[in-house]
Formats: C-alpha cells, structure tokens, sequence
C-alpha cells in the first residue's frame, strides 16, 4: 500500500491569494529558552495551503464547514491529468480527457510543477476550471473536486465557477500538490480543521493506493 501525501507544507513563505493575510509561525516556548516544552502559535487564513471551501465561502446563508459530509470528504477519487498547454479548463477539455468514474476528481495540471523551486511566488497565470468545466462536473454527479493551486477558478472572475460548484454543494478542494500522483484511482482521505460555522479550513489531504503508481 502506498500513501502519498499531497498536502502542501504551510509555512511563513507559502504563497496566499492577494489580501489573504501571509501565514506567521512563531515559537512561544523553547526547551533550549529554558522552557518545559516546545510550543508554537500559528496565524493564518482559513485558506491557507491545501484547504477545502464551503458553500458559505461564495453563497449568503449556505452550509459552512462543519456541515461538509465527511463521505464527501473520504473515498475512491480519480487523478485526471491535464496538458500541459491547457491554462483554462473547460467542458471540452474535460469530455476529450479520461472518462470521469470516481464521485471525487482532483485535476492534475501544470500547476503542480509551480510547487517546486520557486512555490514562494504567487502566479495570476494558473490553471483553472471555467463555468462550463464545472457544470460538466456537477452533471456527472462530481461531489468533490480539486486542483492544484490556490483557485479552482481564474484569477481574474473567480466567483462564478466557485458559485456553480458551491451550489451544488460540490466540496472544493484547493492547493494541493500532484506532482506525484500518476493518473488514476486512488483512496482519498481529505480531513480539515473543524471550524464552527466557518467558510474553509486548512487540511491534510492523502491519496492511498495499492499500486506503486509514479508519475513520470
């Protein structure tokens, strides 16, 4: 069995959407001070690093974190890859790729190479998913979708697509890292911090498989 994790590693370099306040990690007791114990204090947004987005994060008086359904949240899940040319995900990428069989879909795209080297930079060009993209998801009976950077949707209108996917209560899956993970099923194990009555939080996300699958 192989786990891999594709969780990003958060900390005070990790790149934020603009106006997100930066992650800060400070250390409030140290051994080597003379204190009992380490113990440290964290600040940060709670959509910072991998993370998932709840209806409320786009939709007034919608569900908010703790109401996510952890089935949702943990179960077979296909990696679909997308070429490397693609920068805007729509419908007929989408249609022309590997048939979606899973419930769960996370997008691998030239995004995940962005964690390598210079992660610390926020990019505006990333990949993302387009509306037609989402409604194909949300037609194919998707209920989580992810990929691999800090939007599931463009950076210059993210609020439709966010908005389509969120009203079909389709739990997104933001900013993990793919680079990895071969095209496939896999077991996905997606847990986040439960916040009370939040739109997000912070997770640790893994995929579990039987096969040593690699991506080349």
């Amino acid at each position: 069995m192989r786990i891999l994790d594709i969780s990003v590693g958060i900390d005070e370099k990790l790149p934020v959407w603009p106006g997100d306040p930066q992650p800060a990690l400070s250390w409030v007791g140290r051994m080597t001070s003379g204190d009992i114990a380490y113990i440290s204090a964290m600040s940060m947004g709670a959509h910072t690093g991998t993370h998932i987005d709840a209806p409320l994060h786009f939709l007034e008086d919608a569900d908010s974190l703790d109401h996510i359904a952890l089935s949702a949240l943990i179960g077979e899940a296909q990696v679909l890859e997308v070429p490397e040319d693609v920068t805007l995900i729509t419908a007929d990428v989408l249609s022309a790729g590997e048939q979606i069989h899973c419930e769960r879909v996370l997008l691998k795209t030239r995004n995940s190479r962005f964690w390598e080297g210079e992660g610390a930079r926020f990019r505006q060009d990333f990949t993302a998913l387009d509306v037609s993209a989402a409604e194909y998801l949300v037609q194919r009976g998707v209920r989580l979708v992810g990929i691999d950077y800090l939007s599931i949707a463009p950076y210059e209108d993210p609020a439709p697509t966010h908005t389509l996917l969120l009203q079909a209560k389709v739990v997104i899956l933001e900013c993990v890292n793919l680079s990895e993970a071969a095209a496939g099923r896999y077991q996905l194990v997606c847990l986040p911090m439960k916040l009370t009555g939040r739109e997000a939080a912070p997770a640790r996300a893994v995929l579990i498989s039987d096969e040593m699958r690699v991506a080349i």
